[in-house]
């Protein structure tokens, strides 16, 4: 089987359809963290979840920008640019909370529970160091990040462009976590992994009419006429 451009590009939008649903799943009963928490199982499980899920929405945005560099333009460059550097951030502090956080609970459970504050946009009530410039990279680069490609995709208007929409607005509604402390902030992440669900899809299936419209060495030219 030959590897195409069509195919990787069909590929990226499965991974996007998945890093959506994973994304999606890690939401549902999220106990309360703690220090407590992150040394079982299920911790890990979830963790495991969150590492695959912004490896895959990595490939699949790649996927999404490859698909329409030019009709994107700058600001598909800076979007791109930006939203990946957020995801590539995510991915890091999803590596240490699986691996480092663990191992330091009993040790040091005042700083890790004032890591996972400060990764749900709660205040850490002491230092954690190099881990506070860390999160607030994530937060800029997958709200504005977020933003920006959502908006880049839905004007090359080669997608699914309501699901652009959800993007740019999911990303962003993720501000008002501490301005609204009634609603369960994990609802909030649900419209980000609709879009990334959508924006898959519809790469998968552009990329699939495209496969069908291409010609075949069968039906070329060339091969009617060495046929005779």
């Amino acid at each position: 089987m030959s590897i195409t451009t069509t195919k990787l590009t069909r590929a990226a939008g499965l991974c996007a359809v998945a890093a959506g649903l994973l994304f999606a799943a890690v939401q549902f009963n999220h106990p309360h963290l703690d220090a407590n928490f992150v040394t079982t199982t299920e911790w890990t499980v979830r963790q495991t979840m969150k590492v695959l899920m912004a490896v895959l929405a990595l490939l699949g945005i790649t996927g999404m920008y490859l698909r329409q560099v030019k009709q994107t333009g700058v600001l598909g460059v800076i979007g791109y640019v930006l939203f990946s550097a957020g995801y590539l951030t995510m991915l890091s502090v999803e590596v240490i909370g699986t691996v480092v956080l663990p191992s330091i609970a009993h040790s040091a459970p005042e700083y890790v529970n004032d890591v996972l504050a400060a990764s749900t946009s709660g205040q850490a009530a002491g230092d954690i160091g190099l881990m506070q410039p860390l999160l607030s990279f994530m937060g800029i680069g997958y709200l504005g990040g977020g933003l920006l490609f959502g908006i880049a995709l839905f004007r090359a208007n080669i997608l699914a462009r309501w699901a652009a929409v959800l993007l740019a607005v999911g990303t962003v509604a993720t501000i008002a976590i501490p301005l609204l402390p009634q609603i369960n902030e994990r609802l909030l992440a649900l419209p980000t992994a609709v879009a990334l669900v959508g924006l898959g899809i519809s790469l998968w299936r552009e990329q699939r009419a495209v496969g069908h419209s291409l010609p075949t060495e069968s039906t070329s030219p060339l091969d009617r006429a060495g046929a005779k």
